[in-house]
C-alpha cells in the first residue's frame, strides 16, 4: 500500500514526505560528516602526541568548521520547512479535499453516520495524520535513508564492528512493527471510545431541552460519565502496551552500543582494530541511534494516524451521487414510473410507485404517516436514488444528472428550516448567491417577511443567531419562501411548510406562497386536507403504494381512504374539551 492510500495524503503532501525525508537524511549525514571530520582532526592530533608528527594547520580545520555549519544549517533549515513549514497547508487540502467529497455524497450516506462522527473525522482524524505527518514519517524514512547509506560506508570500514554497531537498529524496529498487530485494535478501540464521548455531548446539546424537561439530568450525565471512564480505561491500556513495545524496542537498540564496546574491545586487544577506530564506531553508534528514539517515542501516534486514515479511507470508499453536468429537461413534469425505495437494511418505503406531477399544476401527495411522502419529495430532487424503477424529469432519469445541477430547478421549503447565524439578508441571498439587495427585498417583500423585519434593531442587517434563534417559527418559514422565491427554480416542493404554524402565521406564510407557485410544477405534502383541497391532483400514499388518485373532488367521490381522512379530520375539528 502506497504512502498516499496509508495516511490518506495529497499528491503534494507526499511529495513534502518525500521531500522531508530526503532533507532530514542529508541533515543526519553531513552530521556524520562532521564525525567523520572530528575523527580525522583527532586522528592528526593523536600523531602528534604520540608520534612526533608535526602540528597540523588549524586554517582547513576552522575552515572546514565553517562550511560545516553553513552548510547544516541549511539542510536543517529544509528538513524542518518540509517536515513543519508545509503541515498546515497539508492538513487544508485535507479538510478541503474531505469536504469536496463530503459535497458529492449522496444524502443516505448522512443518514448512517453521526454529526459527531463526520466532525471527529474532518477535524480530529486529520489532526492526528497531520502530527504524524510532521513529526514521524519524515523523521522515520529519512532514519531509514541515513541507515542504509551509513551501513555501506561503515560495512566498507571494519565490517566487523560495523554489525556490531548496527544490528540493533532493524531489529528493534522489526520488533515495534511486528507488535503493530495487536496494538492498532487497542488503537482504534481508544478512537471509538473518543468518539462515543464526542456523540454523547453532541447528542446533550441537541436534547438539552428534552434532557431537562423531563428532569434526566443526572442520569444523562452518569451515562456520559461512563462512558468517560471507559474511553480513560481504554486509552490507559492502549498507552501501557505501547510504551511496553516502545520501551522494548529502545532496549534493544541500546544494546547495539554495547555490543560495539564488547566487540570493539576484543578487536582492539587482539591488535586487529585501533582504538580510534573504535572510538569513531562508537560515535557513529550513538548518532544512529538518535533518529529513530525520536521516531520510536512518536511510534504511536503513527500507529494511530493508520486507524485515523482508515476511517478517512470510507469517505472515499462511498460511491458518489455523480450525473450529467447536462440538464435539458422538455418541461418540468415529474414523473414517477414504477419507483421502489429502502433506506439500507430496512423494508421498502416505496414499492411500484406510479403518478405525475405536471408543470403548472399543483401535485398533493397525502397519507398517513410513514406512507412514504417526503421520500417521494426526496427521490424527485435526487436526494436519495431510488433503487427500483426510475424519477424523471422533463422526460430525462434524475439519476443520470449531478444532483447539484439537478437541484438548480428545485425550490425546497421544509417544516424545518435551517437558517444559519447570519443577518437576515445574508439567509434569504441563499436562494441565488449573485441576486442584488433590491431582488433580495423583492422576494422578503413578496414573503411577507417587512412585516416583522421593520420590528428588528438593524432591520434586514440583523444577526438572528444560530439557525435563527431570534426569531419564531413563522418568522423562520417566511425567511425560507423568501429564499425560494428569489431562487425562483421551475419545481417547487413543499414538505409541511405550514403544519406547525399559527392561524396568523399560517395565513402570513399562505399569502407568501401563493406567490411563489405560480406557473411552477408543485409537489405538497401535508396532512391538513384543507390545504389540499385547492389541489390540482391529489396522491393518496398508503404504506408505500398509491392507493388512489386524481383530483379532490374525485376522490371524495369515491368515498375512499382519501375521503376518510377529510372525514376523520373535519370530526376532529369540532371537537372540544
Amino acid at each position: 500500500m502506497s504512502i498516499k492510500q496509508k495516511y490518506g495524503l495529497t499528491d503534494e503532501g507526499v511529495r513534502n514526505v518525500k521531500l522531508g525525508a530526503i532533507w532530514t537524511a542529508v541533515s543526519n549525514l553531513v552530521v556524520f560528516a562532521g564525525v567523520g571530520a572530528l575523527f580525522l582532526a583527532m586522528g592528526a592530533f593523536m600523531d602528534h602526541l604520540t608520534g612526533g608528527a608535526a602540528l597540523p594547520d588549524i586554517v582547513p580545520f576552522a575552515v572546514g568548521l565553517i562550511v560545516f555549519a553553513v552548510v547544516l544549517f541549511i539542510t536543517e533549515y529544509f528538513a524542518y520547512y518540509y517536515q513543519y513549514g508545509v503541515i498546515y497547508k497539508e492538513s487544508g487540502r485535507l479538510r478541503i479535499r474531505l469536504a469536496e467529497r463530503l459535497r458529492k455524497l449522496p444524502l443516505s450516506f448522512f443518514g448512517r453516520r453521526d454529526l459527531a462522527d463526520l466532525t471527529e473525522t474532518i477535524m480530529g482524524d486529520v489532526k492526528t495524520i497531520e502530527h504524524a505527518y510532521s513529526h514521524v514519517l519524515p523523521e522515520l524514512y529519512g532514519a531509514y535513508i541515513m541507515l542504509g547509506v551509513t551501513a555501506v560506508g561503515l560495512l566498507a570500514f571494519d565490517w566487523r564492528l560495523a554489525i556490531a554497531a548496527l544490528w540493533s537498529a532493524p531489529v528493534a524496529l522489526g520488533l515495534l512493527f511486528g507488535a503493530r498487530r495487536a496494538l492498532q485494535p487497542m488503537m482504534h478501540a481508544t478512537r471509538m471510545k473518543g468518539l462515543a464521548i464526542s456523540e454523547d455531548i453532541q447528542e446533550a446539546l441537541e436534547c438539552v431541552r428534552e434532557v431537562r424537561a423531563t428532569n434526566q439530568e443526572e442520569r444523562y450525565l452518569e451515562h456520559i460519565r461512563a462512558d468517560i471512564d471507559a474511553a480513560e480505561r481504554q486509552a490507559a491500556k492502549s498507552e501501557i502496551a505501547c510504551g511496553v513495545c516502545v520501551n522494548g524496542a529502545q532496549i534493544v537498540l541500546r544494546l547495539g552500543i554495547a555490543t560495539t564496546i564488547l566487540f570493539g574491545s576484543i578487536l582492539v586487544l587482539d591488535g586487529s582494530c585501533g582504538f580510534m577506530t573504535l572510538f569513531y564506531f562508537l560515535l557513529v553508534a550513538s548518532r544512529i541511534y538518535a533518529p529513530f528514539d525520536q521516531c520510536l517515542m512518536l511510534i504511536a501516534e503513527l500507529f494511530s494516524a493508520k486507524t485515523s486514515a482508515a476511517r478517512m479511507k470510507d469517505f472515499y470508499d462511498e460511491p458518489l451521487a455523480a450525473g450529467s453536468e447536462s440538464f435539458e429537461p422538455q418541461g418540468h413534469t415529474v414523473a414517477f414510473e414504477d419507483v421502489g425505495f429502502s433506506y439500507g437494511e430496512g423494508g421498502k418505503v416505496l414499492d411500484g410507485v406510479e403518478f405525475v406531477a405536471r408543470e403548472g399544476e399543483v401535485t398533493a401527495l397525502v397519507g398517513p404517516s410513514g406512507s412514504g411522502k417526503s421520500t417521494c419529495a426526496r427521490l424527485s430532487a435526487r436526494l436519495w436514488d431510488a433503487t427500483e424503477g426510475r424519477v424523471t424529469v422533463g422526460g430525462v432519469d434524475v439519476a443520470r444528472v449531478d444532483p447539484e445541477v439537478l437541484l438548480r430547478d428545485f425550490s425546497v421549503v421544509f417544516q424545518d428550516v435551517v437558517l444559519f447565524d447570519d443577518t437576515v439578508m445574508g439567509n434569504i441571498r441563499l436562494g441565488r448567491r449573485g441576486a442584488t439587495d433590491e431582488e433580495v427585498l423583492a422576494a422578503a417583500h413578496a414573503a411577507n417577511c417587512d412585516e416583522f423585519v421593520g420590528r428588528l434593531p438593524q432591520g434586514y442587517d440583523t444577526p438572528i443567531g444560530e439557525n435563527g434563534a431570534r426569531l419564531s417559527g413563522g418568522e423562520r418559514q417566511r425567511i425560507s419562501i423568501a429564499r425560494a422565491l428569489l431562487k425562483d427554480a421551475p419545481i417547487v416542493l413543499l414538505d409541511e411548510a405550514t403544519a406547525s404554524l399559527d392561524v396568523e402565521n399560517e395565513t402570513e406564510v399562505q399569502g407568501a406562497l401563493s406567490r411563489l407557485l405560480v406557473g411552477k410544477t408543485v409537489i405538497v405534502i401535508a396532512h391538513r386536507m384543507r390545504t389540499v383541497m385547492a389541489a390540482d391532483k391529489v396522491v393518496v400514499l398508503d404504506r408505500g403504494r398509491v392507493a388512489e388518485q386524481g383530483s379532490p373532488q374525485e376522490l371524495l367521490e369515491r368515498g375512499g381512504l382519501f375521503a376518510r381522512m377529510v372525514r376523520l379530520q373535519t370530526e376532529s375539528a369540532e371537537w372540544a374539551l
